[in-house]
C-alpha cells in the first residue's frame, strides 16, 4: 500500500482516510456498514488499536485513530474488508460494482483480481487540540455536509452520536476532545 504520507511517530493519534476505489458507492445497505464496523471492532479488541472519532459513509471512511502500528492496522482492515465486500458482492449477483472493481485493478496487482480500496490511507498526525477538534468536527459533519442527515448524531455510522449524546454509536471509542 503505497502513500504519499508516512508515519514517523508511531506513538501519534493520526487522522485517517480510505476510499474505495473511483468513489463507488458500496456501503448502502446495512450488510456492508457492518463488514467495516465488525472489521474495526475486531482490531480494537485484538489489538491495540484505539479510536476516537470515526464516520463510515458509502463510499470512503475517516477516523481518529492510535496504536503501535497504524501502517498494518490499515492494511489488514482494507485488506479484509476488500475481501468480505467482494464475497457479499458475488452473493448479491452485483455484476457492475464487481466489474468495475476488477477493471480499475493496476496491472502491476499479480495477487487479486479487484481493486476494492484506493492506495494508501493518508495519515496526518494530529499535532495540537486545535487540529483534533477540527478534524473531530470535519468527521461528524461529513454527512450533514453530504446531505444524509440534518445534525450530525443523526447519522448511524458516526461517533457523533457518542459526542454530542448520552447515546452509544456502534463503535468504542475513547473520547479526547
Amino acid at each position: 500500500m503505497r502513500s504519499r504520507y508516512k508515519i514517523y511517530n508511531e506513538n501519534g493519534i493520526f487522522f485517517v482516510t480510505s476510499t474505495i476505489i473511483d468513489w463507488i458507492p458500496v456501503f448502502i445497505d446495512e450488510k456492508y456498514f457492518s463488514i467495516m464496523i465488525d472489521t474495526v471492532k475486531f482490531y480494537q479488541q485484538n489489538s491495540d488499536l484505539t479510536v476516537y472519532s470515526y464516520v463510515f459513509l458509502d463510499n470512503h471512511f475517516h477516523m481518529i485513530i492510535s496504536g503501535s502500528d497504524i501502517t498494518k492496522a490499515m492494511q489488514s482492515i482494507k485488506k479484509y474488508t476488500a475481501k468480505e465486500i467482494l464475497r457479499n458482492l458475488k452473493m448479491d449477483s452485483n455484476d457492475t460494482v464487481l466489474r468495475r472493481f476488477r477493471e480499475s485493478k493496476p496491472a502491476h496487482k499479480t495477487t487479486s483480481k479487484h481493486q476494492v480500496w484506493q492506495e494508501g490511507f493518508h495519515p496526518q498526525e494530529i499535532i495540537s487540540y486545535e487540529m483534533l477538534k477540527q478534524k473531530i468536527d470535519y468527521i461528524h459533519n461529513n454527512p450533514v455536509r453530504r446531505q444524509y442527515v440534518e445534525k450530525p448524531e443523526e447519522w448511524k455510522y458516526s461517533s457523533a452520536v457518542d459526542y454530542y449524546t448520552e447515546k452509544k454509536g456502534p463503535l468504542e471509542i475513547v473520547r479526547i476532545a
